[in-house]
């Protein structure tokens, strides 16, 4: 509660929370360009977006790469690429937010680099690796190694920056996208707090950090949140977070400091609960989403990034960004909000919400600790299978219209919408000529550098992996030798191994009380009985590094549900690998996901996989955020149905896949 005499108002009014928008595509250099507008236009920190491939720890010449590069981020595949991306951009100067997890370390590397060839003291240079492994496995797909291998990873970053980077956030523990995977406020609460032990727990016991230093590790532990429309359970869970935080820290870790056990947090708001309908509805949802982070002075975001209100139709364009930065600058500038204490103290209300929360995230936090911690939790599937049933919960009340999403199951009347009249045009498009600039850049870098000092590096940094040394010497001495994204992980894989995360669908139900769930299901038999077979086979195929399987999921679910047999081996599949599996599997259907943009270089190469191995007859479709020009061109293509956010109702996508079923083998 504050304390101040004032109880009216402030004595002087706070400062603003660090604003940023989360930015990067294409090169180093034309994000760069993009960093220097935003900043001209008063944003006051940078939040760069890398690539997939770059979070994936692949180079861009990499087959998985193809049609990824540069398209939902900024390629950085060795040092000059880090150099071209803050050229004349002083980062002592700058506090630059990295969403990066498995390569963090790397990432961190290069930018540590780069700082001191500006001249920067590195102790001065303040900013984030977001480096929270944990919801990789359960939400966004990006993880690289095992969940134990990975944590040793983020705990030498840590112990590294504690030394070196003492203003710098290590660790950026996410439940950002749990809430977008499904958890519940309690969930996202229990879930995030189970993750940020593990890391405590990992950065203790690896023997780097003296007991009397666990205050100072815990106070560069900040945490990355979502925040949804309904913006007072949102103010609930963020002071409830406070809450337990406070406690952790003090019980478990002995910190006894409190401005060391403070809750300190980044926001960006609900992205996936942007609507590709009315999309000019996403901007009053932004500003709600935003003020569940800021009106409770308690427990204020210390950095917030929106997103724009076209991110449902694609990338947002520079002119999109500057309004979501805007958005924040009017709130904190035109309106009173930052003159007064905090809003809710004494509230029966807030109070009596935020106490339900703590209870129920306390339960979820004994569970995970119950099963062995977080890492046991990813390894048994139980995270993973309860985010997947909560967010099959929340997708049935939307279809059943119990939640209302206006535009998109209310109130869907709507005139044209002038933001949209210029089509493609009102999202950014990415040159394709921008990968193979990529490519050559690459392989231009790998021939100018001394192989034998490469050589030398990456044998240091595969030795070191072997043992328990901190890697970020080994990491640094590859950097400065030119070593690439690609090598540096590729090193790492041959020590530590890749993972294949559990895809949560064993138990999970979506739909069984669905009024329209029994017709489909009898659609499904019948087919399969007149194809003479026993069961419909469903494949559902993640192609390329796109690691947002939630809708995926989603479809395994329901149309599982409904009776097919489906056959799901998770993200980061080659084409051959589909195709492959929808020719051993004998499927009926094969149905892609692509969420990142690429599906113009995804989809065709499963569809020519298919021809040549003789099953051109097998009916394809994708799903993912589709320009209607792009499904146009995928049509002509061969695929048989493109469907895209609008297409809501599950059981209605579902009984649409029987129709091309039966219409792919001339059944009526």
């Amino acid at each position: 509660m504050d304390e101040t005499p004032y109880p009216g108002r402030l004595p002087e009014r706070d400062r603003p929370w660090v604003m940023r928008t989360y930015a990067g595509h294409s090169s180093a250099a034309a994000t760069n360009a993009l960093f220097r507008r935003n900043l001209a236009k008063g944003q006051t920190g940078l939040s760069v977006a890398f690539d997939l491939p770059t979070q994936t720890g692949y180079d861009p010449d990499h087959e998985l790469a193809s049609g990824e590069v540069g398209r939902v981020g900024v390629p950085v595949a060795h040092l000059g690429d880090m150099r071209a991306l803050f050229d004349g951009l002083p980062l002592a100067d700058t506090n630059t937010s990295m969403t990066i997890n498995a390569p963090a370390m790397w990432l961190l590397a290069l930018y540590g680099t780069v700082g001191l060839e500006q001249g920067a003291d590195l102790a001065r240079c303040a900013g984030t690796t977001q480096n929270d492994i944990i919801k990789e496995y359960l939400s966004r797909g990006t993880h690289i190694f095992p969940p134990a291998a990975s944590l040793r990873l983020t705990a030498d970053v840590v112990a590294y920056t504690l030394r070196e980077m003492p203003r710098w956030n290590p660790v950026n523990i996410c439940s950002y996208h749990l809430q977008e995977a499904g958890a519940t406020p309690v969930q996202e609460v229990g879930f995030a707090l189970a993750t940020a032990v593990a890391v405590l727990d990992a950065v203790r016991d690896s023997g780097q950090v003296p007991a009397e230093r666990m205050g100072d590790v815990v106070q560069r532990i900040s945490f990355f949140v979502n925040a949804g429309v309904r913006f007072v359970e949102e103010i609930a869970k963020m002071r409830a977070f406070g809450v337990l935080w406070d406690e952790i820290t003090r019980d478990r870790y002995g910190v006894t400091e409190p401005g060391q056990r403070r809750f300190r947090y980044g926001v960006q708001v609900n992205s996936l609960g942007l609507t590709e309908a009315q999309p000019e509805n996403n901007v009053q949802r932004i500003v709600l989403e935003m003020l569940g982070v800021t009106m409770s002075r308690d427990a204020r975001a210390r950095a917030v990034q929106l997103p724009a209100w076209n991110e449902a139709l694609g990338l947002p364009r520079p002119w999109d960004q500057q309004w979501s930065l805007r958005m924040q600058q009017v709130l904190a500038y035109e309106s009173d909000l930052l003159e007064y204490p905090d809003l809710f103290a004494g509230s029966h209300v807030m109070t009596a919400l935020v106490d339900e929360v703590v209870a129920g995230a306390r339960v979820e936090l004994d569970t995970v600790l119950k099963l062995g911690g977080v890492v046991s939790a990813v390894e048994s599937g139980y995270l993973k299978s309860a985010l997947v049933a909560s967010l099959a919960e929340r997708r049935r009340r939307m279809e059943s219209g119990a939640d209302v999403v206006v535009g998109v199951n209310r109130h869907t009347e709507t005139e044209p919408s002038p933001l949209t009249a210029a089509g493609a045009g009102a999202v950014e498009q990415v040159d394709p000529a921008v990968e193979a600039a990529a490519v050559a850049g690459v392989r231009r870098w790998r021939a100018d550098r001394d192989a034998a000092v490469v050589d030398a590096a990456l044998t240091r940094l595969r030795a070191d992996a072997a043992t328990t040394t901190n890697l970020m010497p080994a990491t640094l001495e590859c950097v400065r030798a030119g070593v690439t994204t690609g090598e540096w992980a590729g090193a790492l894989r041959q020590v530590f191994g890749e993972y294949r995360a559990p895809t949560g669908l064993a138990g999970a139900t979506g739909g069984g009380g669905e009024p329209g769930l029994a017709a489909v299901r009898e659609r499904v038999t019948a087919t399969a009985r007149e194809l003479g077979s026993g069961r419909l086979r469903l494949l559902v195929g993640k192609p390329g590094l796109d690691g947002h399987s939630n809708g995926a999921e989603q479809i395994a679910v329901r149309a599982r549900d409904a009776g097919f047999e489906v056959v799901y081996q998770g993200i980061r599949l080659t084409a051959g690998q589909i195709v492959a599996a929808a020719v051993e599997e004998d499927v009926d259907l094969v149905g892609l996901s692509v969420l990142s943009g690429s599906h113009l270089a995804a989809v065709p190469a499963v569809l020519d996989g298919l021809r040549a191995a003789g099953r051109a007859d097998l009916p394809v479709v994708v799903g993912g955020i589709i320009p209607a020009g792009d499904a146009d061109t995928l049509r002509a293509a061969g695929v048989a149905r493109v469907f895209t956010p609008k297409d809501f109702a599950l059981t209605d996508i579902i009984d649409d896949l029987v129709t091309v079923i039966r219409r792919a083998n001339d059944l009526p």
